[in-house]
């Protein structure tokens, strides 16, 4: 069986590293993907996938990473459930990264425009 998942797009905010139990170091990113197609509308929709980064991956990437900058995301796919205060279930649904690639930069990109 394999769960794997690759993704590319750009960063909706600056990368933040905290530390959890054990001193482990943990990044939550989101990154917006354009659909391959346009929509009813004519217009390209947009995912918006969350991203949970560990250790040296996280920690490189809020060093080197900003919002905007076009990031490649390879990991796998995990579920979580929680419940809310009414009693609902509730699902979640994240990629957990094993490797980012630095793709390009916001800065970059504004510098081959001038």
């Amino acid at each position: 069986m394999l769960n794997q998942v690759v993704i590319a797009g750009r960063l909706t905010g600056d990368p933040v590293v905290e530390e959890v139990d054990g001193g482990k170091k943990v990044s939550s990113i989101t990154v917006a993907v354009p659909r391959s197609y346009k929509n009813v509308d004519g217009t390209y929709d947009t995912d918006f996938i969350k991203c949970t980064l560990w250790g040296g991956i996280a920690e490189n990437t809020a060093e080197y990473c900003k919002k905007g900058d076009i990031v490649g995301v390879k990991g796998r796919i995990q579920t979580s459930s929680y419940e809310t205060d009414s009693g609902e279930r509730r699902y979640v649904m994240e990629v957990v990264a094993e490797k980012i690639s630095f793709l390009s930069s916001r800065k970059e990109d504004e510098n081959e425009e001038d």
